[in-house]
C-alpha cells in the first residue's frame, strides 16, 4: 500500500520502523507472545533461514501468535508523506495512503511510451513525444491514405529516426523519402520514358509489361530458340520477316523434345524394374480382389506384375496371377504364370528362353514362433515349348489391353497352391500375399 522510499514529512518514532529492515513497515504482523512487530515479507525471509525465534529477543516463535497488525498498518498509511518526486519539482503532500493514486496523474513520475516504443520520460514530456518523437506514432500517407507508423529505418549504413511536420524540417523529408519507397500509389515514371500518365508503385510492373509501346521484348519463339529483341511496336513485323526461321527452330524444338521423351521413358523402364532376375511381387487387397474373380460371370481375373529382366541387358519377364485360378485350378486355386515380353536386348540374346524358373508363396509366419513353409515350385522350359521363344513386338500391348494373344499366355501352375491350404498357414496377412519369382541364370551358366 506504500513504498519504501515513502518521504514522510516529520520525524518518525521507532514503532513504525520494522526492526530487521529498518524502514517502516509494510503490511505489519506482531507475535502476541512478545508484542514485536515486523514487516511480513521481512519476518518470513527471517523465518525462511530456519530460524525459529524471535528476532528481537530470540524468545521461541509460536505461529499460531504471529497476526497481521491492522491497527499499526493504518497509523502508518495515516502519516503524512511528500511525493517521492518532490526533490524532482513534485509539491503534492498527503497521507501515505494517497500516494498510488497521486503517481497514476504525477507529471513528475516516470511512465513508458503507450506505442511500447521502448521509451521511458516524464508524464509531463509524453504529449510532445507522442506528437514528435515516437518513432512508433501513426503517420498519414497523402498518396495511398494508408497509415504507417515513424518506425526507424536505416539507408546504407546510417541510421535516421523520423521526426515529421512539427519536428525537424530535414528529417520530416526522409521520412517521406521513405514511404515513397513503399508506398503502392506512389507516382512512378515509366522506365522507358513513354511518357505515359497516371503510372503508380503498382501498376507500374503491369505496363511495362504489358502496356508500354517502347518496352523492349523478346520474341514470342524465344522457347524455340530465336534470340531476337525489339520494341514492343516492331514484334508483329520481326513475325512476318522470320516465319521461315520460327519454323525451323520450332522443326528442332520438336525433334529435341521426343529424343527427350524416349530418354525419359528408357530411365523410367530402367529404374523400376528388377535387373537381377528376382520378382518380390505384393498382391495387396487379396481378399477382395478373390472376391472379384469368383463374381465374374465371363473369364478370369489375371492380375499383373511389374516387368522385371533375368539379368542386365538380359530377357525382359512377367508374372500373372489368378486370384480364383485358371484352366484346372478355377474355382480352388491359385494360378501363377510367366510369360517372356518383347525387351529392348532381344536381339542380342539366345532364342528360346533357356533359363529355370522358379515360383514361390511367402509364408509370412513370424521366424521367431516357428518356421516359414514357403511354397515353392521350378521348371527349366523346354526349347519346343512356344512360350518361351522370341515375342513378337506389340505383343504386350494386347496381354495389357485384356486380349491375350496365344503367345503370350506363358507358362506355370493353375494348381499352384489350393484356396484351402493358402488358409492354413499366413500365406494371406495384412490382406496381402507375396510371391517370388527367381530366374537360374547361373545355373544355365554352369552347364553351359
Amino acid at each position: 500500500a506504500f513504498s519504501i522510499d515513502n518521504k514522510f514529512l516529520e520525524q518518525q518514532i521507532s514503532m513504525f520502523y520494522c526492526p530487521l529492515c529498518v524502514k517502516p513497515m509494510r503490511d505489519p504482523v506482531q507475535m502476541s507472545t512478545c508484542g514485536h512487530r515486523f514487516c511480513d515479507t521481512c519476518l518470513q525471509e527471517y523465518l525462511s533461514e530456519g530460524v525459529f525465534k524471535c528476532p528481537e529477543d530470540h524468545l521461541p516463535l509460536d505461529y499460531a501468535k504471529i497476526f497481521p497488525d491492522v491497527e499499526l498498518e493504518q497509523q502508518i498509511l495515516s502519516l503524512p508523506i511528500r511525493c517521492i518526486h518532490s526533490e524532482e519539482g513534485c509539491r503534492w503532500t498527503a497521507q501515505n495512503k494517497l500516494l498510488q493514486a497521486h503517481l497514476s496523474v504525477c507529471e513528475f513520475n516516470v511512465v513508458s511510451c503507450p506505442n511500447r516504443c521502448d521509451v521511458k520520460l516524464l508524464r509531463r514530456e509524453l504529449p510532445e513525444h507522442l506528437q514528435h518523437d515516437c518513432v512508433k506514432r501513426k503517420l498519414h500517407c497523402d498518396h495511398c491514405g494508408d497509415e504507417f507508423t515513424g518506425e526507424a529505418y536505416e539507408v546504407g549504413h546510417m541510421q535516421f529516426f523520423v521526426v515529421v511536420f512539427k519536428g525537424s524540417v530535414f528529417i520530416g523529408v526522409l521520412c517521406s523519402q521513405h514511404h515513397q519507397q513503399q508506398c503502392p500509389r506512389f507516382p512512378m515514371q515509366c522506365p522507358n520514358r513513354c511518357g505515359t500518365p497516371g503510372i503508380t508503385r503498382e501498376t507500374l510492373m503491369a505496363h511495362v509489361k504489358e502496356g508500354c509501346s517502347t518496352a523492349m521484348v523478346l520474341c514470342p519463339f524465344k522457347e524455340a530458340g530465336c534470340k531476337h529483341r525489339c520494341p514492343k511496336t516492331a514484334v508483329g513485323r520481326h513475325l512476318e520477316e522470320a516465319t521461315h526461321t520460327h519454323l525451323s527452330l520450332l522443326g528442332g524444338l520438336v525433334n529435341r523434345q521426343r529424343l527427350e521423351l524416349r530418354e525419359l521413358r528408357q530411365a523410367v523402364e530402367e529404374l523400376s524394374g528388377s535387373r537381377d532376375g528376382t520378382l518380390l511381387w505384393k498382391l495387396t487387397d487379396f481378399s477382395q480382389r478373390l472376391q472379384e474373380a469368383k463374381s465374374r460371370t465371363s473369364g478370369s481375373l489375371e492380375l499383373f506384375s511389374p516387368a522385371f529382366y533375368s539379368h542386365n541387358y538380359g530377357y525382359r519377364l512377367q508374372v500373372s496371377a489368378f486370384p480364383n485360378g485358371n484352366g484346372s485350378g478355377e474355382g480352388s486355386h491359385l494360378s501363377i504364370y510367366i510369360r517372356v515380353l518383347p525387351g529392348e536386348y532381344d536381339g542380342l540374346l539366345e532364342w528360346p528362353f533357356p533359363y529355370r524358373v522358379s515360383f514361390s508363396l511367402l509364408d509370412q509366419s513370424d521366424p521367431a514362433l516357428t518356421k516359414p513353409q514357403h511354397i515353392t515350385e521350378t521348371f527349366s522350359p523346354d526349347p519346343t515349348w512356344k512360350n518361351f521363344q522370341r515375342p513378337r513386338p506389340g505383343a504386350l500391348g494386347s496381354v495389357r489391353g485384356g486380349c491375350l494373344d496365344e503367345s503370350m499366355l506363358g507358362f506355370g501352375y493353375p494348381k499352384f497352391l489350393s484356396h484351402e491350404e493358402m488358409r492354413k498357414r499366413n500365406y494371406i496377412r495384412d490382406n496381402a500375399i507375396f510371391i517370388k519369382a527367381s530366374i537360374d541364370v547361373v545355373q544355365k551358366i554352369l552347364n553351359s
